[in-house]
């Protein structure tokens, strides 16, 4: 068993915070991720919260502030559960780093995402138990994570829509796949924002503000977004995810014997989409043939695909990209998908093999 009870074999890209993705075989192999193989993905150590210490403050715009126990939560709210893809903004970023070097960001491979059954009381019902204002535009969510990159160092802390805080598909977790919230997932409670980066959906979860702005801390308002142009001098700040497509198997530069091979791996439609066809190629895209699709485990959820292949001898290519249920596909090279910080790489996915 690895750090913070993760399997032996995660490629971890940091020690300290901890930053980890699991192999592409393993992270194939299930529809719900286990918990020793899912991604872990921090900004600084994590915190040691005793929960019968731990308080949830629901504060700002509200008529009523909460202050909340983990025992008020369960016994106040209705519990609801749901199956959650989870990604990071920077999965897939070795891709783009091929294109042209993303310095001081970790080069996540395919993994930076995975997939587990989330438990917990809705946002909207504790937002509406509080009496949200009727101004109040934006939600904040708060945790008493340090990052050493922040400038200058702070709690953790972002945002999202009122609108999508009080979807009732975004929960307030306090359990994963069965079981109480690992430390390193967010224990004692932890925000599931389905379908949008996993940088808003907080771990280690303090505080829940009501606001009739973004978050101005940090991770909204400098991090998570794309540079700004001269056409775009704000910027973008990231939040939903667009559609997405990787192989998980064969990993990328394996050796293979001639002969038919299991092609794997994932696609993700983004909040309200569902993926509607995938397709792989052995011949630089001149021709493509359709991958099987899993139907999702739930409306924010990954689903798996697969095909066989016959791969001739030699150097091969295999390419993968995907469109979703609004007709929206994926750009053809991670060229158009550069950009300084190496965010939402959603190109075609290539993995190289050589087949003996």
């Amino acid at each position: 068993m690895g750090m913070w009870g993760k399997r032996d074999d995660m490629v971890v890209h940091v020690r300290e915070p901890f930053n980890a993705e699991p192999p592409g075989a393993v992270l194939a192999r299930a529809a719900v991720t286990p918990v020793d193989a899912f991604f872990s993905r921090n900004h600084g150590p994590v915190p040691r919260l005793e929960p019968a210490d731990w308080r949830l403050t629901v504060d700002g715009l509200v008529t009523r502030p909460l202050l909340l126990t983990p025992d008020d939560l369960r016994s106040r709210f209705e519990a609801a559960e749901a199956t959650v893809t989870l990604q990071c903004a920077g999965n897939r970023r070795a891709g783009l780093t091929a294109v042209r070097p993303v310095p001081g960001e970790t080069p996540w491979g395919p993994g930076a995402l995975s997939t587990a059954r989330f438990r917990g009381a809705r946002l909207a019902d504790v937002l509406a138990h509080a009496g949200i204002a009727p101004d109040a535009a934006h939600v904040a969510f708060q945790a008493p994570d340090v990052s050493p990159s922040a400038d200058p160092p702070q709690p953790y802390e972002v945002s999202i829509p009122r609108d999508r805080a009080l979807a009732p598909d975004v929960l307030l977790a306090w359990a994963m796949n069965g079981a109480p919230l690992p430390p390193v997932h967010g224990a004692p409670l932890r925000v599931v924002v389905p379908g949008w980066i996993g940088a808003r959906s907080v771990k280690w979860l303090t505080r829940v503000t009501a606001r009739t702005t973004p978050s101005d801390a940090y991770f909204q308002a400098t991090a998570y977004r794309l540079p700004p142009t001269a056409d775009d001098p704000g910027g973008v700040t990231l939040g939903p995810l667009p559609l997405n497509c990787a192989v998980l198997t064969p990993s990328d530069g394996a050796v293979l014997p001639r002969g038919p091979v299991h092609v794997a791996g994932y696609a993700l439609a983004g909040v309200g989409r569902t993926v509607a066809r995938v397709e792989v190629s052995t011949d630089g895209g001149r021709a493509w043939s359709r991958a099987a699709i899993e139907a999702p485990a739930g409306p924010g959820a990954w689903q798996r695909w697969r095909t066989t292949l016959d791969l001739p001898h030699g150097d091969v290519h295999v390419l993968a990209r995907a469109w979703d249920s609004s007709g929206a596909g994926m750009p053809e090279s991670p060229a158009q998908a550069w950009n300084p910080k190496g965010y939402v790489n959603n190109a075609w996915s290539r993995v190289r093999l050589r087949v003996r």
